[in-house]
């Protein structure tokens, strides 16, 4: 079941749970994590188990914001409830524009402006990471009471994205997430390729004294960065992190640890 301490403070951030310690594993909860404490927001988290997502988030009125490929509701978190305003944010992009919006002092998470092309950043940032997580679903830190049936539910995802791909016959486990050998290397090795391709965004011009997109000072579009950089880093085993490190001059290392301040619980 979902569990939480919700205490009096005004925003809630609604989270998927791990086992214990209870910590943020998923990217896009990492994406609002990250930006809630880079706006120095007053939140609580309320955890909530996998198998008890969708019922959750039904339960709360907030209607997906996602499709799978055949068309039906897929229901993911993060939410964040604005407890003063009985308001509830369900995508995570949305929750960044609210947030500005709702602390309007100090640094923006999206400059005036440039909530277009930062959405199109985020998009794209997606698209690349959701290729190379495979290389850390396997470590996810399941709760144990409910893992076999948190993984089960994943493979149904997979599946039906599977499917609207043409393969209605394969079946699949969750030990297909555990990928070995030579092909973990290859996919190490497009891994960097495609972080090769992002790279070229970083360090124009007068943006070189610092490892963001504008040098020195991160916005939203480094936090979507990341969140998916979060997991790599959590989950990665020491000699593929090692690698992963290595690559495009520590451009991912100094990333994650310029923003890990930013990664505490409430």
């Amino acid at each position: 079941m979902a569990s939480d301490n919700k205490g009096e403070k005004p925003l809630v951030l609604y989270d998927i749970a791990s086992g214990p310690p209870r910590r943020t594993f998923a990217p896009n909860p990492w994406k609002s994590r990250l930006a809630l404490n880079f706006k120095s927001a007053s939140y609580t988290t309320h955890w909530v188990e996998i198998p008890d997502v969708t019922s959750t988030r039904k339960s709360l009125g907030v209607a997906a914001v996602r499709k799978f490929p055949d068309g039906s509701d897929f229901f993911t978190l993060p939410v964040v409830e604005d407890r003063t305003a009985e308001r509830f944010v369900g995508d995570s992009f949305d929750i960044a524009l609210f947030l500005d919006e709702k602390y309007p002092d100090g640094p923006r998470l999206i400059p005036p402006g440039m909530s277009g092309v930062t959405k199109m950043w985020n998009d794209q940032v997606d698209q690349l990471f959701t290729r190379f997580l495979q290389l850390v679903m396997h470590r996810f830190p399941f709760n144990p009471e409910n893992a076999e049936k948190s993984k089960q539910i994943l493979v149904d995802r997979a599946m039906k994205f599977r499917r609207a791909a043409g393969d209605v016959d394969t079946p699949m486990t969750w030990d297909d997430f555990d990928i070995k050998g030579e092909k973990r290397m290859a996919t190490m090795t497009e891994f960097k390729k495609a972080l090769g391709g992002f790279e070229a965004f970083y360090g124009y011009g007068q943006n070189q004294d610092g490892p963001f997109l504008n040098g020195r000072d991160a916005t939203y579009a480094d936090i979507i960065v990341a969140a998916w950089l979060g997991p790599f880093h959590q989950f990665l085993p020491a000699d593929d992190l090692a690698e992963f490190g290595s690559w495009h001059g520590g451009r991912w290392t100094k990333i994650w640890k310029g923003l890990e301040k930013y990664a505490e619980i409430q």
